[in-house]
């Protein structure tokens, strides 16, 4: 496992645990994100729509932690316990994949990032910039193998190291800040195509999804906290401090840049910005924070993508052979299939026009699916009345917590649009081997209910749908 499981983790380990997973290469990328999508008022409202959805999220996550102290196998263990083995068991392969497919798009930042520097990296997915990506993703998975006990002080250092530059970056473009030029793109700018307000919204929805997962860093570990009630908290300050970060990366730029300079730069934008107003250094001091910064994100990622993997093993839902550790007390299977799956969607960015982007929208929804049932099962627990002979009066407030999480979370699945509801389909439904495997292996029925029937078959039609849609090219990775 990835932490010796007599350790116990601090307020303070836990909200950089938070800190470190959402802190990874979405912020920067923030500046051409919004740029190509929206101006200032745009990102304002997308920002609060994200930020409140979010921050509803995360009260949910502290209520169920706090109410629900059983159950401590992680995110999955929700959906579970609300709607049967086989959501469960989908929560837990969505969450697992999406995790892995986040750690792809590390490896894109870091190549683009060094493209910027190294022609031949282009943008992260040329054949070179692959081949270097495959030797460091192994040189990771051989170096976790002999065994990283203390993932927890790994994460705090590197958190660190990496909030270092995002700050500088903030104080220096307020020194720069340009009120006029704010203005000139506050409504949209010059120079970009037309769209509607919502159109420009819509454009930002997965992109700030992507940037807030990790808010749940701290239920992955939940068993390890000292005190049960230090998850909630852990999880609302690490979103507090990250979302204040995220939005000033967003809004400065405009301030320092027209917003079509913003949107025509690589990735990550951040330090193109910081270039354009300070000069090359700028970009070099970006560039190492990103590095360092990714490639932490991408260590405390692929611990986060095992132990996922190797809990829902111990707890039933995935095949036994993933519950093992090997002589270092490191869950081996588990590590393998995950960097097997991040070198095969490593390999898939050649033929990908916008390789991060892509990876940046198909992380955030895999992870939709996971986070609408722990907004569900919240529901269920208030209305039900579950757990309420403590503190009864919270139970309304709970109630109505736990209903805009969940409208939150499905409106992003659809704002995110039928290409990656598809897409997700296409990894959901050959994913269920691995679920029919460990049914065989206790002897259990394939599907409980008749829902169970229901949802497979949602999947297999939309994973077809979505095969039909890239051979004929109806759909574009």
């Amino acid at each position: 496992m990835a932490i010796k499981a007599e350790q116990k983790l601090s307020l303070f380990a836990l909200t950089s645990m938070v800190v470190g997973s959402m802190v990874g290469a979405g912020i920067f990328s923030l500046p051409r994100t919004f740029g190509i999508a929206t101006g200032p008022f745009g990102a304002i409202i997308a920002w609060c729509i994200a930020g409140g959805g979010m921050y509803m999220l995360a009260r949910v996550f502290q209520s169920l932690a706090e109410r629900k102290p059983d159950l401590d196998a992680g995110v999955f263990a929700y959906a579970k316990e609300g709607f049967g083995d086989y959501p469960g068991f989908l929560s837990a392969f969505g969450y697992w994949i999406g995790s892995c497919i986040g750690n792809v798009s590390y490896w894109v930042l870091i190549k683009s990032t060094l493209g910027n520097f190294f022609p031949a990296f282009g943008d992260g997915n040329t054949v070179i910039a692959i081949l270097v990506a495959s030797v460091g993703i192994w040189l990771f998975h051989f170096t976790i193998l002999r065994g990283i006990q203390q993932a927890a002080f790994i994460n705090t250092v590197v958190t660190v190291a990496k909030v270092v530059p995002i700050i500088a970056f903030i104080i220096i473009l307020f020194f720069f800040f340009k009120l006029d030029l704010f203005r000139l793109n506050f409504w949209g700018g010059e120079g970009m195509p037309e769209a509607t307000l919502l159109q420009q919204i819509q454009a930002t929805m997965l992109a700030t999804v992507f940037v807030f997962i990790g808010i749940e860093g701290a239920s992955n570990y939940s068993r390890y906290a000292q005190t049960r009630s230090d998850i909630g908290t852990a999880t609302i300050m690490g979103f507090i401090g990250v979302s204040a970060l995220m939005v000033l990366v967003t809004l400065l730029p405009y301030a320092a840049l027209t917003r079509p300079e913003i949107a025509a730069m690589s990735q990550p934008s951040m330090a193109g910005v910081l270039a354009a107003v300070v000069g090359p250094w700028g970009a070099v001091f970006i560039s190492i924070g990103v590095i360092v910064s990714v490639l932490g994100a991408y260590l405390a990622w692929s611990l986060v993508c095992a132990e996922v993997l190797y809990v829902a093993a111990r707890t039933d839902d995935m095949p036994r052979v993933f519950g093992t550790e090997n002589q270092n007390k490191v869950p081996a299977a588990a590590l393998w299939l995950t960097n097997i799956v991040v070198q095969l969607f490593v390999i898939s960015t050649y033929w990908s026009r916008d390789a991060f982007a892509l990876m940046l929208n198909l992380t955030s929804a895999m992870s939709l699916i996971p986070y609408l049932f722990v907004a569900a099962f919240g529901f269920l627990l208030a209305r039900r009345a579950e757990t309420y002979e403590v503190r009864p009066h919270e139970r309304n407030r709970d109630l109505i917590i736990a209903s805009i999480a969940a409208v939150y979370t499905f409106f992003m699945i659809v704002a995110g649009g039928m290409k990656f509801v598809l897409l997700s389909a296409l990894l959901y439904a050959p994913g269920t081997i691995l679920y029919f495997w460990a049914r065989r292996e206790q002897g259990k029925q394939l599907f409980n209910t008749s829902v169970d029937w229901l949802i497979f078959a949602a999947a297999v039609i939309g994973c077809i749908a979505a095969i039909i849609g890239l051979s004929t090219g109806y759909l574009t990775i």
